[in-house]
């Protein structure tokens, strides 16, 4: 088999259903197959998953292990050559794994391999690929000042659309080969969620496997679906990288000091942040379809008069706050991701209406929760 498409999913139920659905399509010509590990959903996610994509293989676990766990788990009965680390909150586009593995054969020691992430507004991920951070590459991030020839936090020197080699990939999509991933161990299980893929990509350098980014191909990634940004988060996230400095980098008094005084200092500021996002006031909704019922349905459901638009048309909008609403019983994924990146603006917003589905669902905000309105 080519390739194993690992979906790890908790609560999400509409976006995974939406993930799996793209994901059908992208590997409709390809030998694959989808394994869907639940981690205690209290939703209907795993009843979803066994009605409506009964040829996936579906994992439920009892508790919610963690993602290393969980995924290790998906590893461990995948019998693809290739793996696909993916977030149940991603979408990718019909030709999304086929140019990938075509991308990766002719790369050298291929470790890893990320796309261009895009969030719900069409606009790039930076985590997309970063550079090892080491604690003085996170104090110069945190406090925003000059060091040295200290790398940035980001990997500033590969342009959004190049492909090159970096040092960090994010766990929302990642390719490996399975040999690969099962020789540095894979995920480890000691982080239970956040700084595994940062862990995994340095054990891959530290191999002499190389990570690239491939900026040529775009996923989106509703970041904000994946947790609560609460307190619970911040402890998670900066216990997380406490954990990864322990592990990689050699322990001196000067270095506890840094990592201390970095973590509580942004603890204490993300603890006073509000991450709360109001809802934009939409002004004019707008679908891309030609389903008279479906525009009827969404008028109903918005309680807004939805009006039908042309792609060619919506890149003339004006400056009122707009959403655009996407068919996908019209628009293939490619279609819908290549035009959120075209019409991106900051007055517009998108959703998505999966195919055979009574949903639409987006996301506003790179870091808040998204939103799913049924109909």
């Amino acid at each position: 088999m080519k390739l194993s498409v690992i979906i790890l999913n908790y609560n999400v139920r509409y976006f995974l259903e939406l993930c799996i659905l793209s994901v059908q399509k992208a590997v409709a010509n390809l030998e694959a197959e989808i394994i869907v590990i639940d981690n205690n959903s209290p939703d209907d996610s795993c009843a979803m998953v066994r009605e409506r994509f009964p040829d996936s293989i579906l994992i439920e676990n009892k508790e919610n292990v963690g993602f290393a766990k969980a995924n290790n788990q998906g590893v461990a009965m995948a019998k693809g050559e290739y793996i696909c680390i993916l977030n149940p909150d991603t979408v990718v586009a019909e030709d999304t794994f086929s140019k990938i593995i075509e991308a990766s054969e002719k790369l050298i020691h291929m470790g890893m391999l990320g796309p261009r992430l895009i969030d719900g507004t069409g606009n790039f991920l930076p985590e997309s690929k970063r550079n090892v951070p080491s604690p003085l590459t996170s104090f110069k991030r945190l406090f925003g000042i000059k060091l040295g020839k200290v790398k940035n936090y980001y990997s500033d020197h590969i342009p959004i659309h190049g492909i090159g080699n970096v040092d960090i990939l994010v766990g929302a999509f990642i390719l490996v080969k399975k040999e690969n991933y099962k020789s540095v161990g894979g995920f480890d299980e000691d982080y239970f969620m956040y700084g595994e893929d940062i862990d995994l990509s340095y054990k891959m350098k530290k191999k002499g496997l190389e990570n690239y980014y491939i900026g040529t191909i775009s996923v989106i990634h509703y970041k904000g679906e994946s947790t609560d940004r609460n307190a619970e988060y911040i402890k998670r996230f900066y216990g997380a990288m406490r954990l990864f400095y322990q592990k990689h980098f050699k322990s001196n008094w000067l270095l506890d000091f840094i990592v201390s005084v970095g973590i509580r200092l942004t603890s204490l500021i993300q603890s006073f942040k509000n991450n709360h996002k109001e809802k934009r006031v939409i002004d004019q909704y707008y679908l891309v379809s030609g389903n008279e019922e479906l525009k009827r349905r969404l008028t109903d459901a918005l309680q807004k008069e939805v009006q039908f638009i042309s792609l060619e048309s919506a890149e003339n909008l004006g400056y009122t706050n707009n959403e655009l609403i996407f068919d996908n019983e019209l628009l293939s994924f490619n279609e819908i991701i290549s035009s959120m990146q075209r019409l991106k603006k900051s007055n517009m917003t998108f959703k998505i209406r999966p195919v055979g589905c009574n949903f639409i669902l987006g996301s506003d905000f790179s870091d808040g929760k998204g939103e799913v309105i049924t109909f």
